[in-house]
């Protein structure tokens, strides 16, 4: 794997870990902190692929949109469309007054951001 490549990799798997710690706080978990930081974790591993298929990264955080670019390297990562929908409205959504994610939404976020780490990343080895 490439040098950049590993980094967004490595920016990526810290985004999740800091999702992963929140959910274990037992005082006042922020679940808006998880739920951001599971969807930054999804667009990291994105541009991690593009990265490691030397393709021109996109200054945006639209999953749906990094996924169509992905997917013309890769057509199987089509298949985390529906993970990546739930996800993207976590970019902005739950940063702001008036929407707070639940401890349930919270850990399916959490879930949703692993099978996409595993899926990526399969396909960077």
């Amino acid at each position: 794997m490439k040098p950049l490549t590993l980094e967004w990799a490595k920016k990526a798997d810290d985004d999740l870990t800091i999702a992963g710690r929140e959910l274990r706080v037992r005082k006042s978990p922020v679940y808006d902190a998880v739920c951001f930081h599971a969807q930054q974790c999804a667009e990291k591993y994105l541009k991690a692929f593009l990265q490691e298929s030397d393709r021109e990264i996109p200054k945006i955080h639209n999953l749906i949109e990094l996924l169509k670019l992905c997917t013309e390297i890769d057509a199987s990562l089509g298949l985390l469309q529906t993970d990546l929908w739930m996800l993207e409205r976590y970019a902005v959504r739950v940063r702001y007054p008036g929407v707070s994610a639940e401890k349930e939404e919270a850990q399916a976020a959490y879930k949703v951001a692993k099978t996409i780490r595993d899926f990526v990343s399969q396909r960077l080895e």
